[in-house]
């Protein structure tokens, strides 16, 4: 095996700021005043603001520790599933930097926001076209808030037609937020099983489909990386009974510039740019979650909307038929600049970001499947699912393999979900990763199996390399310690 990314190397203790530093240290010098001192009045702050008293090399010595704990997507190989950990290209970063962008406030007058609306208007245009919708509001500001945007065009469609929908299918691969999106809408999930493909059956959503559901909500690709084989006939009988498809984009990365998705037959559609389209994620935030319809109905999608007349742009928030805000003012703009470099700089090439991360992930699929139990043997999109089932003779769980992979050096993919299989193994390699990097993964999954079958304690203790050893995790999530 190449040789383990892991180590036990100088990893610093770092205290509380509030437990460093000095009275009367500081880390900045100022300019000489021209104006008399004024004090802060102690009877409305009491002694003031705690703000510990720290020098410069205090300051950046405690960041630079804290950033040792972290591991990141620039610090190594993210398999990440079900959330794609793309690169970010640090060109994105430069752009969003642009004073132009950077400091456009969204008070500002329409005169002086051309150039930020024309970028908005054109982002749109882009990701209609990407996903061969026809029209895309760019206000929801992540993922669930996307979907929570398409259920509720979804509700007002059906309103406008004078009928009262009460419920929506969701399928056992779709993602977990997909219910509570729908119930914040009224709507009760009405689960619909995988076939033994691990694919959805257009009989089976036909017998379920009735005149009083509004529609379903499909993921596609699925959350066992498997593309919907039968989305068209799917639509079909969901379309037959007046209802509506709902497609979440979550897992957009693998089908890029290749699917078409209203000839798949989905009305409403959402967006992670934070995932698909490279700009940061994880850490809570920020992210964007476009939503994307055809044209029957753009008609509800949020206000305001970008317009273009003539050489101009302006917003126009009088849609008498639109579902309204969902978001202040305009959207995440820096995240929705981020996505608009991405794709300008990619430009056809997001096809071939796409192909290579379906490649990536089959590549890991075929050199894994003797190993570890595959529930599903057949070509699969960004993501491949195995599961533990092989590794219970050691008494070996899935959660024992993703903390050893912490030793060998590597974030651990997505465990425990889909929960369409038990003790899932969700791994995701998106297209940036070289086969170097993918080779190693492998290496150390297998030698990972190895040490099951010979040593299963060295599972069952670790990490034993990080900062932090295995935590207690019922204890963690009931009592968590923020100290350090």
């Amino acid at each position: 095996m190449m040789e383990p990314l892991g180590t036990t190397g100088l990893i610093l203790n770092e205290p509380l700021l509030w437990e460093k530093g000095a009275p009367g240290r500081t880390g900045i010098s100022l300019p000489r005043r021209d104006v008399d001192p004024a004090p802060l009045d102690a009877s409305l702050t009491g002694d003031g603001p705690d703000f510990p008293d720290l020098s410069e090399v205090d300051v950046v010595r405690h960041y630079t520790r804290l950033s040792t704990w972290n591991y990141g997507v620039d610090t190594g190989f993210y398999p990440l599933g079900s959330c794609t950990m793309k690169y970010n290209p640090k060109t994105n970063e430069r752009q969003v930097g642009l004073p132009g962008f950077a400091c456009a406030h969204p008070l500002l007058p329409l005169e002086l926001s051309q150039g930020v609306l024309q970028l908005m208007f054109e982002l749109e245009g882009f990701l209609a076209e990407i996903t061969g919708m026809d029209a895309v509001s760019l206000q929801p500001a992540a993922g669930a808030h996307g979907e929570l945007a398409g259920m509720l065009i979804i509700y007002a469609c059906h309103a406008s037609r004078g009928r009262k929908r009460t419920k929506i299918l969701i399928p056992d691969t779709a993602h977990g937020t997909n219910p509570a999106s729908a119930a914040l809408c009224g709507f009760k999930s009405v689960p619909v099983a995988s076939n033994e493909q691990g694919v959805l059956s257009a009989d089976t959503v036909a017998d379920l489909m009735d005149e009083d559901t509004a529609g379903i909500m499909v993921t596609n690709p699925n959350t066992l990386g498997l593309f919907e084989d039968n989305i068209k006939q799917v639509s079909a009988a969901v379309h037959a009974k007046g209802g509506l498809v709902y497609a979440d984009g979550a897992n957009m990365n693998a089908i890029m510039g290749i699917v078409d998705m209203a000839a798949c037959g989905v009305d409403v559609l959402h967006l992670n740019l934070h995932k698909t389209f490279s700009t940061p994620h994880g850490g809570g935030g920020p992210g964007s979650g476009p939503v994307c319809v055809t044209s029957e109905l753009a008609r509800f999608l949020p206000v305001p909307r970008v317009i273009k007349e003539g050489q101009n742009y302006r917003l126009v928030e009088d849609l008498p038929e639109s579902i309204g805000k969902m978001h202040a003012f305009y959207g995440n703009f820096a995240i929705q600049l981020r996505a608009y470099a991405y794709i300008l700089s990619m430009g056809a090439e997001l096809k071939k970001a796409s192909q290579c991360a379906v490649l990536n992930a089959n590549y890991i699929k075929e050199s894994l499947k003797n190993v570890f139990d595959l529930p599903y043997d057949r070509p699969c999109m960004h993501e491949c699912v195995f599961t533990d089932a092989r590794h219970h003779q050691y008494k070996v769980t899935t959660l024992d393999i993703a903390k050893r992979l912490i030793d060998y050096g590597f974030h651990p993919p997505t465990v425990y979900f889909p929960l369409v299989v038990d003790g899932a193994l969700m791994i995701e390699p998106p297209e940036t990763e070289s086969k170097e990097n993918i080779d190693q993964f492998i290496e150390t999954l297998k030698a990972i199996d190895q040490e099951a079958r010979e040593n299963p304690d060295l599972l069952h203790e670790a990490p034993r390399n990080p900062k932090v050893r295995r935590l207690d995790e019922t204890l963690a999530a009931r009592k968590p310690c923020l100290a350090g």
